[in-house]
């Protein structure tokens, strides 16, 4: 599995029962074609996805207990960029912090400690999808949450994909 893999499926998931094709996400991703056709492949591999449609609980399984070893995070330098995580519009009102995390982006609007994004196409898929960002901020607290904020996150993820 590679991290895009999983932005890719947290976009299917975001788009519910619609109709996907490649590529819709490749433009809504920044991801070609090409690395769409093998990231299902290798999601497929996986069984994480079967024909087009998502294994839910499987990626469930996967995202809670085994995202946060594959593809670690630490928090970087303070940068501006696009609040994730428990900064996340949805989660402030859930979570209060003192330190603010963003995905490093000239189009930000805060400044935080930095976290690197699964793939570099989301802050412009996570702008343009609500939903899809807030799995996004979802999967980056699995990533860097404590105990409590892991909780409140897999709450979330369950609710959009289960």
């Amino acid at each position: 599995m590679r991290p895009q893999d999983i932005v890719i499926l947290l976009k299917i998931v975001s788009i519910a029962d619609k109709p996907w094709q490649y590529r819709d996400l490749s433009s809504s991703l920044s991801i070609s074609i090409s690395e769409i056709s093998e990231s299902l492949n290798r999601s497929k591999l996986a069984r994480l996805i079967i024909g087009k449609r998502i294994a839910r609980n499987a990626l469930m399984e996967f995202v809670q207990f085994g995202l946060r070893y594959v593809f670690p995070q630490r928090p970087g330098a303070i940068a501006t960029g696009m609040p994730t995580a428990h900064s996340h519009p949805f989660y402030k009102t859930r979570i209060s912090s003192d330190h603010p995390y963003v995905w490093p982006s000239f189009d930000g609007n805060i400044r935080g400690e930095s976290i690197e994004p699964l793939h570099a196409g989301i802050v412009k898929g996570a702008s343009m999808d609500e939903n899809f960002y807030l799995l996004l901020a979802s999967v980056d607290i699995l990533r860097v949450g404590n105990a409590r904020e892991v909780k409140i996150a897999i709450d979330v993820l369950k609710e959009h994909i289960l």
